[in-house]
């Protein structure tokens, strides 16, 4: 698509947004294709950041659907046990879900919430190794690492952290236990410790 398309960066944001919607392509494949090699002479383009941030948009979209039709399909069976339990015959207006219909949407919410949770791990992941690759570079060259392209960077960052951080916070101690540990570089860390502090 990027071969095709690259001169006409709002067709490729309409095209990605027309793929999640038809699941031709998961959302953690956009993001790894995004932090690419292939994109890498984009990355600071406008458009990459709008495709990113309507890809997490689309992800928290369908887990909070999914929650939202669990939560109301377990209304209606209690509402229905409620019924049962006061003598009153149910109706067959009353849509009652069975308990294996219950499950499988249960499911079907857990699997997304994975999905979520994968697609943040991949974000920052690809942050984490772009922006140590830099720092080491930087370091090896004897170059000052503080550069124009470092600071958007960041900045992206920590955007994606701020944008998106009720979603963000619900996977924080993955994040910190798999991600941001004290192994990794102290600018990157200092990022995520930012965030933390925003919640404390």
């Amino acid at each position: 698509m990027y071969n095709v398309w690259r001169s006409h960066q709002q067709m490729m944001v309409v095209l990605v947004d027309k793929m999640l919607k038809t699941q031709i392509v998961s959302c953690s494949a956009v993001a790894n294709w995004l932090f690419s090699s292939q994109m890498s002479r984009d990355f600071t383009s406008f458009y990459v950041w709008e495709i990113m941030h309507g890809t997490i948009k689309k992800m928290n979209k369908q887990v909070a659907k999914l929650q939202k039709e669990v939560e109301e399909m377990k209304d209606r069976l209690e509402a229905a046990e409620l019924k049962d339990k006061q003598g009153f015959d149910l109706d067959d207006e009353d849509d009652v879900p069975t308990e294996e219909m219950m499950e499988r949407m249960e499911d079907t919410l857990e699997n997304a919430q994975s999905e979520q949770k994968n697609l943040f791990l991949i974000i920052f992941q690809r942050f984490i190794i772009i922006l140590t690759d830099h720092l080491a570079k930087c370091e090896a060259d004897g170059r000052d690492y503080n550069t124009p392209w470092y600071k958007w960077v960041v900045e992206r960052l920590q955007q994606v952290f701020l944008m998106h951080h009720e979603q963000v916070y619900k996977y924080i101690n993955i994040l910190e236990s798999l991600m941001f540990t004290s192994d990794i570089d102290l600018h990157i860390l200092e990022i995520f410790q930012q965030f933390c502090a925003l919640r404390s």
